[in-house]
């Protein structure tokens, strides 16, 4: 009796040693949740290059210089991402200590569901880390938060104070992109996403640059990167100038979604935070969907044409803090396509890459 010969394919599925081995149409490994949508449209855009995407799983750095609304954004995306599912933990990795319980409480996070582990070096980390990804099964909700990787020493720097030795650490680079290199694969398999906050320094050049700290490894393994830069906001002049908050920009150093060097506005308040529509306005303007008619003063342009004027519920102009609401800008994204020239702007296209790799865009030593 003659058996059947069995196809490449099969024979190949049939010897495999690899559990997740599948045909590539039929893979669960590159099935991914729907992304986590924060409430800040912009945010959303710096994430994904549309408004209505999110985060997702896989890697991403926060990076910038101290005070630069770091966890801020975190906390935004921790929201967004255990709002989206009601099961979802946070391993929140923590050697800096400045978020305390109370950062959370105000960003509308449910600290019951957020573990607390405190670490002391990279290898802390890295051991208990893929310890905890080992535990994790796909469809299992998991956000993880490192704060922060740019302050954070390797073991071999630690023993080296305690003997007293005054010498380099050549090993910290290192140590760090074998911590990324192991993770990566745990995050996809598994549709994890990880959110490390980082710091910057300034290259040693006439146009000095900021480039993210602890070496290439992070730019290999990461799906993006913001650096953060800011600008004040004030009011007044003379002696009544007064600070009333920051203009920041996010560049995205490195994405997989979005243009790279894509730099997007986003203005937290000193009073009231940072707002649903913060940044908007900015682009709104620069993209032409927002005129000003007079200094101080804005309309939108499909409402502002010809005799038509664009004024609030009192019959006014409107103001740069009035235009903060809803009732400004849902008629701008329902009667116009500027969602989707947001997305021409900043969204990669399919088949389209950035101009950069990872070895162009840094090619630095350890600070």
């Amino acid at each position: 009796m003659s058996t059947k010969k069995l196809s490449l394919t099969e024979r190949l599925m049939k010897n495999t040693t690899i559990k997740e081995t599948a045909i590539f149409t039929e893979s669960k490994v590159l099935e991914r949740a729907a992304p986590a949508v924060t409430g800040i449209p912009l945010l959303n855009v710096a994430l994904s290059g549309e408004v209505t995407g999110g985060l997702t799983s896989g890697l991403g750095v926060i990076a910038g210089p101290s005070k630069h609304f770091k966890t801020g954004l975190v906390l935004q995306m921790i929201k967004a991402y255990m709002d989206a599912n009601e099961d979802a933990v946070c391993l929140f990795y923590d050697n800096e200590f400045g978020s305390p319980q109370g950062y959370f409480d105000a960003a509308g996070i449910d600290t019951k569901r957020v573990i607390h582990t405190p670490i002391m070096n990279i290898e802390d980390l890295k051991f208990d880390v893929i310890a905890q990804l080992e535990e994790v099964k796909k469809g299992d909700k998991l956000i993880i938060v490192i704060d922060s990787i740019g302050n954070l020493a390797s073991k071999k720097e630690v023993e080296d104070a305690k003997d007293q030795k005054a010498v380099a650490d050549m090993t910290r680079a290192k140590q760090l992109k074998s911590l990324f290199r192991m993770v990566t694969p745990y995050l996809t398999m598994a549709d994890i996403p990880m959110i490390a906050i980082n710091h910057t320094y300034k290259t040693q050049e006439m146009y000095a640059k900021d480039v993210v700290s602890g070496g290439t490894g992070i730019y290999y393994s990461a799906n993006w990167i913001f650096i953060m830069g800011r600008q004040q906001e004030t009011e007044g002049s003379g002696a009544k100038k007064e600070l009333m908050g920051f203009n920041f920009i996010i560049k995205n150093d490195k994405s997989r979604f979005v243009r790279e060097g894509s730099k997007i506005p986003l203005y937290v308040d000193f009073e009231e935070g940072i707002q649903k529509w913060s940044g908007m306005l900015e682009l709104a303007v620069e993209m032409g969907y927002v005129t000003k008619p007079k200094e101080g003063q804005y309309a939108r342009a499909h409402i502002q044409v010809g005799d038509e004027l664009d004024l609030n519920e009192r019959g006014k102009p409107w103001k740069a803090k009035e235009t903060m609401c809803d009732e400004f800008w849902e008629p701008v994204f329902r009667e116009t396509d500027f969602a989707s020239a947001i997305k021409r702007k900043f969204k990669l296209g399919i088949g389209e890459a950035n101009p950069s790799e990872a070895e162009e865009v840094v090619n630095v030593e350890e600070e």
